[in-house]
C-alpha cells in the first residue's frame, strides 16, 4: 500500500512522451505508481493518506540549473535596492543609513540588487554619497548583476585600495577624469573584495536557511549552486545541507567568484571530482567566467556592442589559459562548464571543450555552459555535435530586456534562445542564476512562454517555447545537466518522490498569468517540506 496517493489531478509527468495522467502514488521516498485515479485508489490502505487535487497540477520538483544559495541568502540580511519604495538613490542611502544605525561600528553595510536604469538619477552612486551615510561602516552596493559594485572610503581602505592600486586583470578600478576612486569596482576587481565582506558563521547558516525556506516555497526541490565566494562558502553549504538547515538538493560548482583558479586546482589535487556526494550535496561541474554581466554590459562578443561601436567587452582568459585549465579538470574527471555570456566567450569555450574531448577522449561528458547568452546559429550547431548543455536565463527578458535591446540591438533574438536549442534537440536546462533575477521557477516559466520586459516589450519573440517545453527545462533536463535523470525529474516510477503541487492548473493558466499560480505544496524525498496556508 502506498503512504501517499494524489487523485484526480492534472499530473504533468515531463516522461518521454510528455503524459498528462490522473494521479500519482509515492512510498517512502519513492514513486511507485502513475495513471488514473481508479488505478492508484486500489494502493490505499489504512494508514495511506489521499490527497485530492481537484484539478490541480502535480509536477516534478522544479530544478534550478545555476543560482547562487549562498549570496541569495546573505542578501536578504542586507539592503535590497529591488524593494518596491526605491525609486532613487536617496531612497538606498535612506535605507543604508537606517542599516548603519542598527549595527555597531566597522559592521559591514551591504545593498544588493542595484540597477542603474532603474533609479530616477539614472547612474551609480559615488564614494563621497556613500561616505555620507557613513565614514564609521565599510558600505558596498553590488549591482544586481553580481559583477560590479560600489563601496565608500572606509571599505577602500579595508581593501587596501588607493589610487595607485592597478587594475586586476580582466576588471577594473575606476577613476574619474582627475584620478580619483570613484568607488566603482568592476569583474575581477569586484570578486576579489567581494569576499572580504565577511560574515560569522552564525550569519551564513541563518542565511542559508532563509534561502532554502525560499526556495522550497517556490516548488524548488533541487539546485545547482553556480559558485560561492571561497572554499569556506562551499564548506558551509555543506555543512548546513548535513545540519537539516537546507533541504533542497544541491549539485556544487566547484567555482569560487575570486581567483577560481585556484580554487579550482586545490579540489583537482584533493582528489575531488563532479559525482562525489549523495542523493542530498553532491560534487557539480568545474567552473571558470570566462566573460563579464549582460546587463552590465562586460560580456565578450564577437561584434561591437549597439550601444557603443568601441566596446566588445571583456575576455577573462586566452584560448590557450582556459584550454590548460578547464582541460586539465576534464583530464581528471570533471564535468567542465564556464560563465560564458558573449559569442566571442561562447566560441572560446566550445574551442575548449572540443580540446579537451579531442585530447581525453570520454564518453557521457555532458559539458556545460552556464548562460549561453548570444547563442548565434553557428554556435548552436557547434553545441549540438560537442554534445554541450547550456544553461539559459528564461527571466533575465523580463528584468532587463529592454537594455539587451540597447545594448545588442538585433542579436536579442538569439539570446538565451531556448526555441532553437529544443529545435536542435539540445538539452538546455534553465537557471535564475539568483539572486541576479527572480528565483521563482514559474517565473522563468512564464518568461520562456512569453519573452517580455517588464514593460511589455517583446524581447526576441522568435525563441518563446510551449509552457510543457518550459516546464521540461524546469525539470527532467536539469537532471541531465547533473547526471541525475534516472532518479528525479519527471514523474516515473521508481524516482524520487520530489513534487510540487500548483494551486490550479498550469495548462489551462493564461500565459501572462503563470507566475501568479501559488504553489500550494512542496515534497522532497516523500516528505513534506512545505504547504500554503
Amino acid at each position: 500500500m502506498a503512504d501517499i496517493v494524489f487523485l484526480h489531478g492534472e499530473v504533468i509527468t515531463v516522461d518521454e512522451q510528455n503524459q498528462i495522467l490522473e494521479a500519482v502514488a509515492i512510498k517512502e521516498n519513492r514513486i511507485i505508481a502513475t495513471g488514473t485515479s481508479e488505478e492508484i485508489e486500489r494502493l490505499v490502505g489504512p494508514q495511506t493518506k489521499v490527497i485530492d487535487l481537484k484539478g490541480k497540477s502535480l509536477l516534478p520538483g522544479f530544478i534550478d540549473s545555476h543560482l547562487h544559495i549562498s549570496a541569495y541568502g546573505i542578501d536578504k540580511l542586507g539592503v535590497s535596492c529591488k524593494a518596491a519604495h526605491i525609486h532613487s538613490l536617496q531612497d538606498i542611502f535612506q535605507d543604508l543609513h537606517q542599516k548603519a544605525s542598527e549595527l555597531p561600528a566597522g559592521k559591514w553595510v551591504r545593498a544588493w540588487g542595484f540597477n542603474e536604469t532603474k533609479v530616477a538619477e539614472q547612474r551609480y552612486p559615488t564614494r563621497e554619497e556613500l561616505d555620507e551615510v557613513s565614514t564609521e561602516h565599510p558600505i558596498i552596493i553590488i549591482r544586481a548583476c553580481n559583477h560590479i559594485s560600489v563601496v565608500n572610503s572606509k571599505a577602500l581602505e579595508i581593501f587596501g585600495i588607493h589610487g595607485n592600486t592597478p587594475d586586476p586583470k580582466g576588471g577594473m578600478i575606476e577613476s574619474n577624469s582627475e584620478g580619483e576612486l570613484t568607488g566603482r569596482l568592476i569583474e575581477t576587481a569586484h570578486f576579489q573584495i567581494a569576499k572580504k565582506v565577511t560574515y560569522s558563521e552564525e550569519e551564513i547558516a541563518q542565511a542559508l536557511a532563509l534561502a532554502s525556506a525560499d526556495f522550497v516555497a517556490a516548488g524548488i526541490t533541487s539546485i545547482h549552486d553556480a559558485g560561492c565566494n571561497d572554499s569556506d562558502g562551499f564548506r558551509a553549504m555543506y555543512q548546513a545541507v548535513q545540519q537539516d538547515l537546507v533541504q533542497v538538493r544541491i549539485y556544487a560548482m566547484v567555482c569560487a567568484m575570486d581567483n577560481p583558479e585556484l580554487f579550482l586546482e586545490s579540489m583537482i589535487h584533493a582528489g575531488m571530482v563532479t559525482g562525489i556526494g549523495d542523493d542530498r550535496f553532491k560534487i557539480g561541474p568545474a567552473k571558470l567566467f570566462t566573460d563579464g554581466s549582460s546587463s552590465g554590459p562586460t560580456i565578450a562578443t564577437r561584434k561591437p556592442y549597439t550601444s557603443n561601436p568601441e566596446d566588445y567587452g571583456i575576455l577573462y582568459y586566452t584560448q590557450e589559459e582556459l584550454n590548460r585549465r578547464l582541460g586539465e579538470a576534464h583530464k581528471k574527471g570533471f564535468q567542465i562548464t564556464a560563465h560564458a555570456q558573449g559569442d566571442q566567450a561562447i566560441e572560446v569555450v566550445l574551442n575548449c571543450i572540443e580540446a579537451a574531448q579531442q585530447k581525453h577522449s570520454r564518453p557521457d561528458a555532458r559539458p556545460r555552459i552556464e548562460h549561453a547568452g548570444i547563442s548565434e546559429p553557428d554556435l548552436i550547431e557547434r553545441m549540438k555535435q560537442l554534445g554541450v548543455i547550456p544553461i539559459p536565463n528564461p527571466a533575465f527578458f523580463y528584468e532587463y530586456g529592454e537594455g539587451y535591446v540597447h545594448n545588442y540591438g538585433e542579436r536579442v533574438n538569439h539570446m538565451y534562445p531556448l526555441r532553437d536549442f529544443f529545435d536542435h534537440h539540445i538539452v538546455a536546462a534553465a537557471g535564475s542564476d539568483s539572486p541576479v533575477t527572480d528565483y521563482r521557477p514559474l517565473f522563468g516559466i512564464q518568461a520562456a512562454v512569453n519573452r517580455k520586459s517588464k514593460q511589455g516589450q517583446e524581447i526576441g519573440s522568435n525563441q518563446t517555447v510551449s509552457v510543457l517545453e518550459a516546464i521540461r527545462a524546469y525539470t527532467w533536463n536539469g537532471a541531465y545537466a547533473s547526471f541525475d535523470e534516472q532518479y528525479k525529474g519527471s514523474i516515473e516510477v521508481g524516482k524520487l518522490a520530489d513534487l510540487v503541487i500548483l494551486d490550479g492548473s498550469i495548462l489551462q493558466a493564461d500565459p501572462a498569468d503563470i507566475a501568479d499560480l501559488p504553489v500550494h505544496m512542496t515534497i522532497i524525498d516523500g516528505e513534506v517540506v512545505y504547504q500554503a496556508e
